[in-house]
């Protein structure tokens, strides 16, 4: 949903530059998954993640939440972290990745079906076109014909996305009275520890780490957690709900074009023509979002 004031906001076209940074830095995350890390540790890969970007943003932020605030912020940190990052681990390993992120593509039609429903105000049918593009184009670049359908991967694949949406909504919606550091880095450091007995439990301890995987590691908790994380829910509270989910689509991109330039995976045709259709449902409801409301657009 679009927010009057956000319309006229004087920096628009920055906070969307800065907030899609980070679903660009979660796209680096599979090539650095498969690459670098140890394997088969994907519990102990999200604690790391988050746990200490979160402790180090609390550090910096030194803030308490206020009184009464606690169950929010462990709701926030379920739905963006915890639960979401359990239901990514289990949809990944079950099902292909492109058929996992495909769900991706929903996040911005979820997010738009909460604000419509909260607000009792219809997102225009231009909107709600310009989102559903972005399902065929993420299609086309990541389906395979051998892909294999798995009830239990695609059930929590959707239930991840499901989170993750109702999370961004929640946040804009509680607008928490804490600075972005300070929400982010509860959020992330709550998240970890729910994270932690199921790594602890399930998962072997990390063997002896090479100075690459120590750098790995470094580099998916220092930017893809602690930077990513600050950016996009920074852009959660200050870009309409509808432009901040989109940009999300922008991470399989960027896995998908590190496939190709790095481990020379090959980028056929269909796929081309799908990374250019999310690309313009991207930008479609990055304008359609900076648009002004007016009264047809409510009816």
């Amino acid at each position: 949903m679009r927010d009057k004031y956000m319309q006229h906001a004087p920096h628009y076209l920055r906070d969307i530059l800065l907030t899609a940074i980070a679903p660009m830095l979660w796209g680096t995350t599979y090539i650095l998954t498969t690459q670098v890390l140890p394997p088969d540790r994907p519990y102990t890969a999200a604690v790391i993640r988050v746990l200490p970007a979160g402790l180090i943003l609390l550090a910096w932020a030194r803030s308490l939440p206020a009184r009464g605030w606690w169950l929010k912020l462990c709701v926030l940190a379920a739905l963006n972290i915890g639960i979401f990052q359990a239901f990514l681990f289990i949809a990944a390993y079950r099902l292909p990745g492109g058929l996992a992120a495909i769900f991706g593509a929903l996040q911005p039609l979820i997010t738009m079906a909460l604000a419509s429903f909260a607000s009792r105000r219809s997102p225009g049918w231009r909107m709600i076109a310009v989102a559903l593009l972005g399902l065929p184009g993420m299609a086309m670049l990541l389906w395979s014909p051998g892909m294999q359908w798995d009830l239990t991967g695609v059930l929590a694949a959707f239930a991840g996305v499901c989170c993750v949406s109702a999370g961004a909504f929640l946040v804009r919606r509680w607008q928490p009275p804490m600075s972005v550091i300070a929400l982010t880095g509860w959020q992330c450091a709550l998240g970890g520890f729910m994270l932690l007995p199921l790594a602890l439990l399930l998962e072997p301890a990390l063997p002896a780490l090479s100075l690459q995987q120590i750098a790995g590691y470094s580099y998916l908790s220092g930017f893809g957690a602690l930077l990513a994380y600050v950016l996009w829910i920074r852009g959660i509270q200050k870009l309409p709900l509808a432009a901040s989910s989109s940009l999300a689509l922008l991470s399989p991109v960027v896995a998908t074009i590190l496939g190709w330039a790095i481990l020379d995976q090959k980028l056929a045709a269909p796929a081309m023509a799908g990374m250019g259709i999310v690309l313009l449902s991207v930008y479609l409801v990055q304008r359609e979002a900076a648009k002004p409301i007016t009264p047809a657009s409510n009816r």
